[in-house]
C-alpha cells in the first residue's frame, strides 16, 4: 500500500509551540496579556494572519482567552485547582498546615537545587530583589503588616522556584501560591512572637539559601532549604506544645 504523503506543517503550528513554550517556562503568567498580533508577527518573522490562527487555535484549546477590544490574555485559571475553597478549607485547618510543610519539604528542596544549578544572570537579579523585600520586611520589625511579609517571603520562594528552570516544579508552586502565602503568614503569626532570636535565625536562613543558590552551590541549596523548613516545623511544635500547657494548666481548678 502507497503511504499517504505527508502534510506539510502550518506555520500556525510553530507560533502555537512557542507561545505553549513561553507559558510552560513562565515566562507569560496565567493573566498576563500577550502582545498585539503586529508585534508578535514581527517577533516572530510571520504574516498577522498566521499569528492569529495560531491564537485561535490556542484560545480553543482554554489555553489563551480573547477578550473583544480588549486584546488577547493567558487563561487565568490555569493551574488553579488549589484555589478557593481548597484554599479555605486547607487554610483553616491546623493538620493541614503540617502537611503543607511536609511537602514545601520536599519541593523547596529540590527548586533550591536546581536553581543553584540553572539559574542565569536575569534570574539571580530577580533573586537579589526578592531576598531584599524579605530582609526589609524582617528589619522593619513591627512596620510591616504579617501579610506583608508573608507575601514578601512567599514571592522569595516562587522566585527560586523560577529559577529552577522546571516546568513542574514552577507550576506547581504557581498553582499553589495563595496556600503557600497563607502557610506562610500563618506560620510568621506563630513564630514571631517567640522572639528576635527566632527572626535572627530566620532572616539568616533566607540569606544562607540565597547565597547559595546565586552561588551555584546546588547541595549546600538544598540542604539549607531542608534545613529551613525543619527550622520551621520545630519551632511551631514547640509553640504549639507550650499553648496546650498554658491551656491546660489553665483549665485546672486551684486546690480546695
Amino acid at each position: 500500500m502507497k503511504p499517504a504523503p505527508l502534510q506539510p506543517r502550518r506555520l500556525s503550528d510553530g507560533i502555537v509551540e512557542r507561545i505553549e513554550t513561553l507559558v510552560l517556562e513562565g515566562s507569560l503568567r496565567p493573566g498576563e496579556r500577550l502582545p498585539a498580533e503586529r508585534a508578535l508577527a514581527e517577533e516572530f518573522g510571520v504574516s498577522r494572519p498566521s499569528v492569529r490562527e495560531a491564537i485561535q487555535k490556542l484560545v480553543a484549546r482554554g489555553l489563551l482567552v480573547s477578550r473583544h477590544g480588549g486584546g488577547t490574555f493567558v487563561n487565568s485559571t490555569l493551574g488553579t485547582s488549589f484555589r478557593d475553597p481548597m484554599i479555605e478549607l486547607l487554610g483553616r485547618n491546623p493538620e493541614a498546615q503540617r502537611d503543607l510543610i511536609e511537602f514545601r519539604h520536599t519541593l523547596e528542596g529540590a527548586c533550591a537545587y536546581y536553581a543553584a544549578q540553572r539559574a542565569t544572570a536575569p534570574d539571580r537579579e530577580r533573586l537579589k530583589a526578592a531576598f531584599e523585600r524579605v530582609q526589609d520586611c524582617y528589619l522593619q520589625q513591627g512596620r510591616v503588616s504579617r501579610v506583608e511579609e508573608g507575601r514578601a517571603d512567599a514571592l522569595f520562594h516562587l522566585a527560586i522556584a523560577e529559577a529552577s528552570h522546571n516546568a513542574v516544579l514552577l507550576h506547581t508552586i504557581r498553582s499553589l501560591f495563595e496556600l503557600l502565602e497563607h502557610n506562610v503568614v500563618t506560620n510568621i503569626g506563630g513564630m514571631l512572637p517567640l522572639g528576635s532570636a527566632v527572626r535572627d535565625r530566620l532572616l539568616a536562613q533566607h540569606e544562607a539559601l540565597y547565597r547559595a543558590i546565586v552561588e551555584g552551590r546546588a547541595d549546600d541549596a538544598r540542604r539549607l532549604a531542608s534545613e529551613h523548613m525543619d527550622y520551621v516545623q520545630e519551632v511551631l511544635n514547640d509553640n504549639r506544645d507550650e499553648i496546650e500547657r498554658i491551656e491546660r494548666a489553665q483549665r485546672r481548678r486551684e486546690p480546695v
